[in-house]
């Protein structure tokens, strides 16, 4: 029996541009395109279904499709990780902390918004 540990596996969704460096160091991506935009919730389904860790998800279609990740976190393990674009961040990371956070203890502990 091998003591190597399988570990999860991980993707990469978004543009071309902002999923590339995702790429470079072997995870699985999909670029989205104006075509297959809407697609992109049974995308992260597929990905939570066959068991990925990480899904890396570009801000922008973190912020589009909120509903769909919101419901996918209900049922599944996978994290998913809002990531900025190559125009800089929209701030969906740090929204999204603290909404979890809030959620989970029942109070904005950050302070201010």
């Amino acid at each position: 029996m091998s003591a190597h540990k399988q570990r999860a596996p991980m993707a990469a969704v978004g543009s071309y541009e902002s999923i590339l460096p995702f790429k470079a160091i072997g995870l699985d991506v999909v670029i989205v395109t104006e075509e297959n935009n809407d697609a992109v919730p049974q995308t992260l389904n597929k990905f939570a279904r066959a068991g990925y860790a990480a899904l890396f998800l570009e801000e922008a279609l973190y912020a589009k499709f909120t509903e769909a990740v919101d419901e996918i976190n209900e049922y599944s393990d996978i994290s998913i990780i809002p990531v900025p674009n190559q125009s800089g961040s929209m701030n969906v990371g740090l929204r999204t902390i603290r909404r979890n956070v809030e959620r989970a203890v029942g109070m904005d502990i950050f302070g201010d918004k």
